[in-house]
């Protein structure tokens, strides 16, 4: 929904109105994931898209109905559900889709300061949990969304502590993991849209190694900090796009650039005096990935002196090295790309495996 808002505004300022339909639960193979939006607006312009191009024409007439009716409801839509938009996904896939006849201002807000969630409760009559042959209901008006802070601050309530107190421990998860999707908690359905800080890699020293992985996390969407006690390497024309380049012993300057448990940190130093103290800094500091370059032999040295030196049992089980997945290059810029895709994987819960040898439900590509 972010990357819609310059689009959003745009129309705003020439007095135009628009709705919405928002992914809010997948079934099987789906061509888009939960979040992803379609956004309508009164002249017949489109921005955005809800399944990859199959359905959005109909897609369209819906918002359109929403906002000559003014309620919300949830559609659900795949191949073999005939009482749908008339039309299939050609992954054979489901989804659910919310259409709301406005773009909330609550969704507005936190799409530009970012670091909140938006909980949206379904229709009452929307489909449930499970994928099958549904007629939808006709809806009703859209109700005020609940914010969740990054903080855990929530406003507004659901009616119900209990409710609530899970809604935001839900967000909060959501928001660490930078998904969206819809909980079921007391027969209710809620959906959660997490609109996350980009997430961030601070990168340990300066190598060759370094450039390509601050290029791809860049394409990728993360922020990116070099930090290296050489002058000469962490240089803006070794590391042009990284955010931020920073010479000094990492962890010194932690405090300063305010690492934490929302930051992946790769170490890349080959040495002891410097790659350790940073290692013990950002375990410390619960980093939610943190890896070091190094042999097999190099990382079990290295963890007998973490050892020694108090970082606990549970700490050390958390320090990836040798650090990346094994994809079998060797080169700078495949060993970068190896240790993206493991940053990526550890975000989201995998394990990096072949999408060929899932059974059933894996995301399509």
């Amino acid at each position: 929904m972010i990357e819609l808002l310059d689009d959003l505004d745009a129309w705003s300022r020439h007095g135009v109105a628009a709705g919405r339909a928002v992914v809010v639960r997948t079934f099987g193979s789906a061509p888009r994931p939960e979040g992803a939006a379609l956004l309508v607006a009164d002249d017949g312009r489109i921005s955005g898209s809800v399944s990859g191009g199959c359905v959005e024409g109909a897609a369209a007439e819906e918002v359109a109905q929403a906002r000559r009716t003014g309620l919300s409801r949830v559609i659900r839509y795949g191949i073999s559900d005939e009482q749908a938009w008339d039309v299939g996904l050609a992954c054979g896939g489901t989804i659910d889709v919310l259409v709301e006849p406005t773009v909330r201002a609550e969704i507005g807000d936190a799409g530009r300061q970012l670091g909140r969630a938006i909980v949206i409760a379904l229709p009452a009559d929307s489909p449930g949990p499970e994928s099958g042959q549904v007629k939808p209901g006709q809806g009703a008006p859209p109700a005020d969304p609940l914010v969740v802070g990054e903080d855990g601050s929530l406003s507004g309530s659901s009616g119900v502590p209990g409710t609530d107190a899970q809604l935001v421990e839900a967000a909060s998860s959501m928001l660490n993991a930078g998904r969206s999707r819809t909980v079921e908690i007391g027969q209710r359905s809620f959906f959660i849209e997490v609109f996350p800080r980009r997430p961030r890699l601070v990168i340990v020293g300066a190598v060759q190694v370094a450039i390509p992985l601050v290029s791809l996390a860049h394409t990728l969407g993360y922020e990116t900090v070099v930090v290296d006690g050489r002058a000469a390497f962490a240089t803006r024309e070794r590391f042009p796009d990284a955010g931020e380049l920073i010479v000094g012993w990492p962890d010194e300057v932690a405090e300063a650039i305010g690492l934490g448990p929302s930051d992946a940190v790769a170490v890349l130093t080959h040495d002891v005096k410097f790659d350790e103290p940073a290692i013990v800094e950002a375990l410390a500091r619960g980093c939610r990935y943190v890896g070091a370059v190094g042999s097999r032999k190099t990382q079990g040295d290295r963890r007998a002196r973490l050892a020694e030196a108090g970082v606990s049992d549970d700490a050390l089980d958390r320090l990836r090295g040798p650090i990346g997945l094994d994809l079998g290059g060797r080169n700078p810029a495949e060993t970068a790309l190896a240790i993206m895709a493991e940053v990526i994987a550890d975000r989201y819960g995998a394990d990096g495996g072949h999408l060929r040898l899932r059974s059933g439900g894996a995301a399509s590509t």
